[in-house]
Protein backbone atom coordinates (compact mmCIF):
# COMPACT_ATOMS: atom_id res chain seq x y z
CA UNK A 1 0.00 0.00 0.00
CA UNK A 2 0.94 3.66 -0.28
CA UNK A 3 1.13 3.87 3.51
CA UNK A 4 3.47 0.87 3.70
CA UNK A 5 5.73 2.34 1.00
CA UNK A 6 5.75 5.68 2.78
CA UNK A 7 6.63 4.01 6.09
CA UNK A 8 9.41 1.98 4.44
CA UNK A 9 10.83 5.11 2.81
CA UNK A 10 10.74 6.86 6.15
CA UNK A 11 12.64 3.97 7.78
CA UNK A 12 15.29 4.07 5.05
CA UNK A 13 15.66 7.83 5.49
CA UNK A 14 16.06 7.43 9.27
CA UNK A 15 18.70 4.75 8.76
CA UNK A 16 20.58 7.00 6.33
CA UNK A 17 20.49 9.86 8.82
CA UNK A 18 21.83 7.56 11.53
CA UNK A 19 24.63 6.37 9.22
CA UNK A 20 25.59 9.93 8.34
CA UNK A 21 25.70 10.92 11.99
CA UNK A 22 28.02 8.07 13.02
CA UNK A 23 31.45 9.56 13.67
CA UNK A 24 34.80 7.84 13.37
CA UNK A 25 37.51 7.78 16.01
CA UNK A 26 40.85 7.15 14.31
CA UNK A 27 43.54 6.33 16.87
CA UNK A 28 47.11 6.18 15.56
CA UNK A 29 49.60 4.05 17.51
CA UNK A 30 53.09 4.87 16.29
CA UNK A 31 56.37 3.09 16.96
CA UNK A 32 58.86 5.87 17.81
CA UNK A 33 61.68 3.52 18.80
CA UNK A 34 65.13 3.85 17.30
CA UNK A 35 65.43 2.88 13.64
CA UNK A 36 66.51 4.35 10.34
CA UNK A 37 62.89 5.07 9.45
CA UNK A 38 61.83 6.63 12.75
CA UNK A 39 61.88 10.26 11.67
CA UNK A 40 60.20 9.52 8.32
CA UNK A 41 57.55 7.39 10.04
CA UNK A 42 56.77 10.16 12.55
CA UNK A 43 56.55 12.74 9.76
CA UNK A 44 54.07 10.53 7.87
CA UNK A 45 51.95 9.98 10.98
CA UNK A 46 51.83 13.70 11.73
CA UNK A 47 50.84 14.53 8.17
CA UNK A 48 48.07 11.92 8.12
CA UNK A 49 46.67 13.06 11.48
CA UNK A 50 46.55 16.65 10.26
CA UNK A 51 44.90 15.63 6.97
CA UNK A 52 42.26 13.62 8.83
CA UNK A 53 41.62 16.52 11.19
CA UNK A 54 40.85 18.72 8.19
CA UNK A 55 37.92 16.38 7.56
CA UNK A 56 36.94 16.25 11.23
CA UNK A 57 35.12 19.59 11.18
CA UNK A 58 32.89 18.39 8.36
CA UNK A 59 32.40 14.79 9.54
CA UNK A 60 32.63 15.29 13.32
CA UNK A 61 35.38 12.65 13.41
CA UNK A 62 37.91 12.44 16.21
CA UNK A 63 41.62 11.68 15.80
CA UNK A 64 44.17 10.72 18.45
CA UNK A 65 47.82 9.66 18.60
CA UNK A 66 49.70 7.29 20.92
CA UNK A 67 53.47 6.92 20.71
CA UNK A 68 55.48 4.05 22.18
CA UNK A 69 59.23 4.03 22.77
CA UNK A 70 61.82 3.22 25.45
CA UNK A 71 59.87 1.59 28.32
CA UNK A 72 56.33 2.89 27.85
CA UNK A 73 53.55 4.27 25.69
CA UNK A 74 51.96 7.68 26.08
CA UNK A 75 49.02 9.58 24.67
CA UNK A 76 50.54 12.44 22.68
CA UNK A 77 47.20 13.61 21.30
CA UNK A 78 44.00 12.68 23.18
CA UNK A 79 41.06 12.09 20.78
CA UNK A 80 40.12 15.51 19.42
CA UNK A 81 38.69 17.44 16.49
CA UNK A 82 40.84 20.46 17.30
CA UNK A 83 43.51 21.28 14.72
CA UNK A 84 45.15 23.77 17.10
CA UNK A 85 45.54 21.10 19.81
CA UNK A 86 46.93 18.64 17.29
CA UNK A 87 49.52 21.06 15.94
CA UNK A 88 50.80 21.81 19.44
CA UNK A 89 50.88 18.14 20.49
CA UNK A 90 52.58 16.94 17.31
CA UNK A 91 55.25 19.63 17.18
CA UNK A 92 58.03 17.80 19.03
CA UNK A 93 57.87 14.04 19.45
CA UNK A 94 61.27 12.48 20.29
CA UNK A 95 62.32 9.20 18.67
CA UNK A 96 64.69 6.49 19.91
CA UNK A 97 64.94 3.71 22.47
CA UNK A 98 63.38 0.27 22.76
CA UNK A 99 60.03 -0.99 21.44
CA UNK A 100 57.25 -1.56 24.03
CA UNK A 101 54.66 -2.63 21.43
CA UNK A 102 52.32 -4.36 23.88
CA UNK A 103 52.28 -1.23 26.05
CA UNK A 104 51.22 0.85 23.03
CA UNK A 105 48.43 -1.58 22.15
CA UNK A 106 47.26 -1.84 25.76
CA UNK A 107 47.06 1.95 26.12
CA UNK A 108 45.19 2.19 22.82
CA UNK A 109 42.69 -0.42 24.02
CA UNK A 110 42.08 1.60 27.20
CA UNK A 111 41.66 4.90 25.34
CA UNK A 112 39.20 3.38 22.85
CA UNK A 113 37.12 1.75 25.59
CA UNK A 114 36.88 5.02 27.52
CA UNK A 115 35.93 7.01 24.41
CA UNK A 116 33.35 4.38 23.45
CA UNK A 117 31.72 4.71 26.88
CA UNK A 118 31.60 8.50 26.50
CA UNK A 119 30.49 8.40 22.86
CA UNK A 120 28.67 5.09 22.13
CA UNK A 121 27.96 6.14 18.54
CA UNK A 122 31.68 6.37 17.64
CA UNK A 123 33.15 3.90 15.16
CA UNK A 124 36.73 3.23 16.33
CA UNK A 125 39.59 2.49 13.96
CA UNK A 126 43.03 1.59 15.29
CA UNK A 127 45.96 2.37 12.96
CA UNK A 128 49.25 0.83 14.11
CA UNK A 129 52.50 1.93 12.45
CA UNK A 130 55.21 -0.60 13.30
CA UNK A 131 57.55 -3.28 11.99
CA UNK A 132 55.97 -5.60 14.58
CA UNK A 133 59.23 -6.20 16.46
CA UNK A 134 58.70 -5.86 20.22
CA UNK A 135 61.48 -6.03 22.82
CA UNK A 136 59.88 -4.69 26.03
CA UNK A 137 57.17 -6.49 28.03
CA UNK A 138 54.69 -5.15 30.56
CA UNK A 139 54.95 -8.42 32.50
CA UNK A 140 56.92 -11.67 32.36
CA UNK A 141 55.68 -12.86 28.96
CA UNK A 142 57.89 -12.74 25.87
CA UNK A 143 57.44 -9.24 24.32
CA UNK A 144 56.16 -10.49 20.95
CA UNK A 145 53.74 -13.04 22.45
CA UNK A 146 52.47 -10.40 24.89
CA UNK A 147 51.80 -7.96 22.04
CA UNK A 148 49.84 -10.63 20.12
CA UNK A 149 47.81 -11.42 23.23
CA UNK A 150 46.83 -7.74 23.67
CA UNK A 151 46.05 -7.55 19.93
CA UNK A 152 43.68 -10.53 20.22
CA UNK A 153 41.88 -8.83 23.12
CA UNK A 154 41.39 -5.74 20.93
CA UNK A 155 39.99 -7.89 18.11
CA UNK A 156 37.53 -9.57 20.51
CA UNK A 157 36.15 -6.11 21.38
CA UNK A 158 35.14 -5.71 17.73
CA UNK A 159 37.56 -2.83 17.13
CA UNK A 160 38.59 -2.46 13.48
CA UNK A 161 42.34 -2.23 13.00
CA UNK A 162 44.91 -1.55 10.28
CA UNK A 163 48.64 -2.24 10.50
CA UNK A 164 51.06 -0.16 8.43
CA UNK A 165 54.16 -2.32 8.03
CA UNK A 166 57.29 -0.21 8.47
CA UNK A 167 59.81 -3.03 8.03
CA UNK A 168 62.12 -2.64 5.05
CA UNK A 169 60.91 -5.13 2.44
CA UNK A 170 64.32 -6.82 2.07
CA UNK A 171 64.40 -7.59 5.81
CA UNK A 172 60.71 -8.28 6.44
CA UNK A 173 60.30 -11.03 9.05
CA UNK A 174 56.53 -11.09 8.77
CA UNK A 175 56.01 -9.70 12.28
CA UNK A 176 53.74 -6.83 11.21
CA UNK A 177 51.55 -9.27 9.24
CA UNK A 178 51.37 -11.55 12.28
CA UNK A 179 50.24 -8.59 14.39
CA UNK A 180 47.62 -7.62 11.79
CA UNK A 181 46.29 -11.19 11.81
CA UNK A 182 45.98 -11.09 15.62
CA UNK A 183 44.10 -7.77 15.33
CA UNK A 184 41.91 -9.22 12.58
CA UNK A 185 42.72 -6.42 10.15
CA UNK A 186 44.69 -5.80 6.95
CA UNK A 187 48.41 -5.13 6.78
CA UNK A 188 49.54 -2.48 4.31
CA UNK A 189 53.03 -1.95 2.99
CA UNK A 190 53.48 1.59 1.79
CA UNK A 191 56.25 1.69 -0.77
CA UNK A 192 56.73 5.41 -0.26
CA UNK A 193 55.64 6.15 3.30
CA UNK A 194 54.34 9.66 2.88
CA UNK A 195 51.53 11.41 4.69
CA UNK A 196 49.30 11.24 1.61
CA UNK A 197 49.72 7.45 1.22
CA UNK A 198 48.99 6.85 4.88
CA UNK A 199 45.97 9.14 4.73
CA UNK A 200 44.56 7.27 1.71
CA UNK A 201 45.07 3.89 3.43
CA UNK A 202 43.15 5.07 6.48
CA UNK A 203 40.34 6.52 4.38
CA UNK A 204 40.07 3.20 2.55
CA UNK A 205 39.85 1.34 5.89
CA UNK A 206 37.05 3.68 6.98
CA UNK A 207 35.17 2.84 3.78
CA UNK A 208 35.26 6.42 2.49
Amino acid sequence: STLDRSSAASDVYKRQVRVRRASNLVLFVVDASWSMAASERMKAAKGAVMSLLQDAYRRRDMVGLIVFQKQEARVVLPPTTSIDLAQRALRDIPVGGKTPLSSGLYLAHRVLKIEKLKHPELRPLLVVLTDGAANVSMGTMHPHKEALKVAEAIRKEGIHSVVINLEFQAFDRGLAKELADALGGPCYRLRDLGARELYEAVKEALGD
